[in-house]
């Protein structure tokens, strides 16, 4: 079920909304003179990856479950 479309497709979502969310959570390290936290800069955009990976996966799984109907 797991295919490089899925999985490049999961790293662009990764890519956007881990940025954004790192902005976001970070904004005075990256803007301003606090230190950053790389732990969770990297957890930042590992959870969008797999959040969006599962989704898919499920619904392929359940997509051909129907065809199997």
């Amino acid at each position: 079920m797991l295919n490089r479309k899925v999985i490049k497709r999961a790293a662009w979502i990764a890519l956007i909304v881990g940025t954004l969310l790192n902005i976001i959570n970070q904004h005075d390290a990256i803007f301003f003179d606090a230190s950053i936290q790389w732990i969770k800069i990297g957890l930042t955009y590992c959870v969008p990856f797999f959040v969006s990976l599962i989704s898919s996966i499920i619904t392929m799984r359940d997509m051909a479950q129907e065809h199997k109907k």
